[in-house]
């Protein structure tokens, strides 16, 4: 990308004598014909442009949730491959073209970036099915189709991240002129989960990217596969090599976030530690309360109160892991969310009418089991549910705990799967959570809606719905829910009194640069200029 003359005629003349030329891909791909397609899969580390095996040759097992198989053998990348990731991204922040490059041709490469994902949505949705469980439908339209969106909203702010002028109050007024400046941080470590491998990676990457950063990004163990198929896209798209770099396998093994030499941001989600002193942006658990009042509308609180919880199998961030119902409403509303609960249909994701599919692996499933176990030892109602399915593969039954109180280890601790969690109004206090990530409430009445809203502690609240998040809102959550905001106009215009200087959400520094202009009326004069 020549953004110059002057680097016009030198890309020109490098080209003219076999200089400069592009190396061709070479993927060692792992096919599979599923899903009434042929699916290719890369399933090595991708650095500096390229896909290879970890230094050490060592490999891990990659699994289908659905029935247990092994989908392919995936590079375990060791310390000295994140060593030469970080020194391509790195490499590729200092002298490439990625960060000199004018914003607009950046945003244009990450339109590209965004059309090649909507071209093999199919395929991206497909692998998104067979390595973490998701149903393909959900797949297909949020895992993939919001990562879609993502970059494509981010892309659209690449030329419009913009610094200010500030007026200042000195000696002597209006004859200094003070402005800022924002420039990309460097080489930014990320590290994502597995309840959203894709989605995850556009979230917590894309504005990374327009901001004319570079990144290491390291997906999550049991779900790397999607992660490296966009590797393959960002080549395609025309991202210099270096700017990208995927390191699968172990987050103890790799220690992504204790390195001095990813100098400058660390991106996580769900869980980290840290040793030496970086620019962090964490989003952790949540423990969301769910407030349904006897004035609401029945049918879409049951609806929507399901889908606060079940969504994704439960493995969903702001999952509603605590209902409050009033009590006068309380039986009828677990009546009919038992009735349908027993609709739902639970069995292979790729079959489009399935309702319900595998949880992500099999520790997590065995976590979820001891997890009901716990909460009918401690006294709560287990309604239904509660078990693993008796099938191949990691299914949990949708179940629902009734009767639990403010003590209890359910009503504390988020399952992260499809456990509904509910207390009367009299049992429970909703703000009685360490996490504070999301919230929402049912209610007909406006008033009440807001009076309860303003006093819930929580980083999102929804009222009469449930999981409606978009790429132009801001995400995020507080107290033990993590820090910084994804998404939004906050991602790229960020603003100190807000983030807290931690600068997760605009992966931006900003520098202040003063002018001191001595204004002379002669000098103004001779000019023509008038005061």
């Amino acid at each position: 990308m020549a953004t110059t003359f002057q680097s016009f005629i030198q890309m020109f003349v490098r080209r003219l004598r076999g200089e400069d030329q592009e190396e061709e891909l070479v993927i060692d791909y792992v096919t599979k014909d599923i899903n009434n397609m042929t699916v290719k899969m890369p399933h090595q580390c991708f650095i500096n442009g390229k896909f290879e095996d970890a230094e050490d040759g060592k490999t891990y097992n990659t699994v289908n949730p659905t029935d247990g198989s092994v989908i392919c053998k995936v590079s375990y990348a060791s310390v000295a491959d994140v060593d030469r990731a970080v020194s391509a991204a790195k490499e590729a922040f200092d002298n490439g073209p990625w960060g000199k490059m004018n914003p607009r041709d950046r945003g244009r490469l990450l339109y590209r970036l965004a059309d090649l994902m909507e071209e093999h949505q199919e395929e991206l949705a497909t692998i998104e099915t067979i390595d973490s469980g998701a149903v393909y439908t959900l797949a297909l339209k949020t895992h993939v189709g919001m990562s879609i969106q993502t970059f494509r909203y981010f892309a659209g702010w690449c030329d419009k991240i913009q610094g200010s002028t500030i007026p200042i109050n000195q000696a002597r007024p209006n004859r200094n002129l003070t402005f800022t400046k924002k420039e990309p941080l460097g080489v930014c470590a990320i590290v994502i989960p597995w309840n959203y491998p894709l989605m995850m990676l556009a979230w917590k990457s894309a504005a990374c990217l327009a901001a004319g950063n570079t990144l290491v990004l390291k997906p999550a163990q049991v779900t790397p596969l999607t992660a490296l198929k966009f590797a393959e896209l960002t080549v395609k798209a025309g991202i210099p090599k270096g700017v990208i770099n995927i390191v699968p396998g172990s987050g103890i093994r790799i220690r992504l976030i204790f390195r001095p030499s990813a100098d400058d941001f660390c991106c996580f989600c769900c869980s980290c530690a840290v040793s030496n002193l970086k620019k962090v942006s964490l989003e952790l658990g949540g423990k969301s309360p769910l407030i349904i009042f006897s004035d609401c509308d029945m049918d879409k609180a049951v609806r929507m109160g399901m889908s606060s919880v079940y969504f994704n199998k439960g493995e969903n961030c702001i999952a509603a892991g605590r209902l409050f119902v009033e009590e006068s409403i309380h039986d009828e509303y677990i009546r009919r969310v038992v009735e349908e609960i027993k609709k739902m249909k639970i069995g292979d994701p790729l079959d489009r009418s399935t309702d319900h599919g595998p949880q992500n692996h099999k520790a997590h499933l065995d976590k979820l089991v001891e997890y009901c176990e716990i909460g009918v030892k401690e006294g709560a109602m287990l309604v239904y549910g509660g078990r693993q399915v008796d099938r191949p593969g990691f299914f949990m039954e949708p179940t629902v705990f009734t009767d639990v109180e403010d003590h209890m280890f359910i009503a504390k601790e988020e399952s992260f799967g499809p456990v509904m969690v509910v207390s009367k109004f009299k049992d429970g206090r909703a703000n009685n959570t360490e996490f504070g990530l999301a919230s929402g409430v049912f209610t007909r009445d406006i008033n009440k809606a807001m009076y309860v809203s303003e006093r819930l502690e929580a980083g999102t609240v929804f009222v009469n719905t449930y999981n409606k998040t978009d790429v132009a809102a801001p995400f995020g959550g507080f107290k033990q829910s993590g820090f910084g905001k994804d998404l939004g106009k906050t991602e790229q215009n960020t603003h100190c009194i807000i983030t807290l200087y931690h600068f997760k959400t605009s992966f931006m520094t900003m520098r202040i640069m003063c002018m001191c202009i001595q204004v002379r009326k002669p000098f103004m004069s001779t000019c023509g200029l008038k005061l």
